[in-house]
């Protein structure tokens, strides 16, 4: 299969990095240029939650705008498809593909987790989800978990992490209450850039995604599913 000019760009040991991360109370976007084995953080845009359908296109116009860039000419897209917010996920991953799909460029997804464990450090992550839950990250060995887990889910795992990021206070309220020994690496909340720090080793491995099969990381059902009644419930009642 030939790959498009954009794609070979993406591939290349430099080139120019497109990160979105919708998944948050807050998100960014960013650009990046790099350069062998660094990166160079052209701009960063901070996103306000709760707004990014009226705000992400126009940031991310605007930032490609202030470097003379044309969307065509992006190497690769990093996107952070979860866990999180519903609708920021699917505004995110919307966008992107928007993006991507009329120039070929290459599409990575990474996990929110995942970002905030490799800012800290460490193999384990945990993100508040509400309702007293949050969404885990747990890796030992070879062996990554990624789930929503509440008190109940926390109380049986063993052994607990020794070290887990954290990056919010509900997160590590529970954290602490439940799994007292586990030392908490607290660092802040994870961004677009730190999503392409992340990934960029695996950039020129072409460890990008299916473009037409990219979906959100949820880890958990949308209110609609989890207090809606079903179709059949209502035509009965009618």
């Amino acid at each position: 299969m030939q790959t498009s000019p954009a794609a070979e760009s993406g591939l290349r040991a430099e080139g120019l990095v497109l990160g979105i991360d919708t998944c948050g109370p807050s998100g960014s976007v960013a650009l990046v240029q790099r350069a062998g084995s660094g990166l160079d953080l052209l701009g960063q845009t901070e996103l306000a939650g709760r707004s990014y359908s009226a705000t992400l296109v126009a940031a991310v116009t605007d930032l490609l705008k202030q470097h003379g860039i044309a969307p065509r000419e992006l190497g690769a897209i990093v996107a952070v498809h979860g866990p999180g917010s519903f609708t920021g996920v699917r505004v995110g991953l919307s966008a992107v593909k928007g993006l991507a799909e009329p120039s070929g460029i290459p599409v990575a997804a990474v996990s929110r987790l995942d970002v905030l464990a490799h800012k800290a450090g460490v193999l384990s992550a945990a993100l508040d989800a509400h309702r007293h839950e949050v969404f885990l990250r747990v890796e030992t060995g070879a062996k990554v978990r990624e789930a929503l887990a509440g008190k109940a889910d926390l109380a049986t795992i063993m052994p607990v992490p020794e070290r887990i990021a954290i990056c919010d206070d509900a997160a590590e309220e529970l954290i602490r209450a439940l799994w007292p020994e586990t030392m908490i690496e607290r660092v802040g909340v994870p961004t677009a850039f730190d999503a392409i720090e992340m990934f960029a080793p695996k950039l020129s491995a072409r460890a990008f995604v299916d473009l037409a099969l990219l979906d959100g990381h949820y880890l958990r059902r949308s209110d609609a599913e989890i207090f809606g009644e079903p179709l059949q419930t209502l035509a009965r009642r009618a």
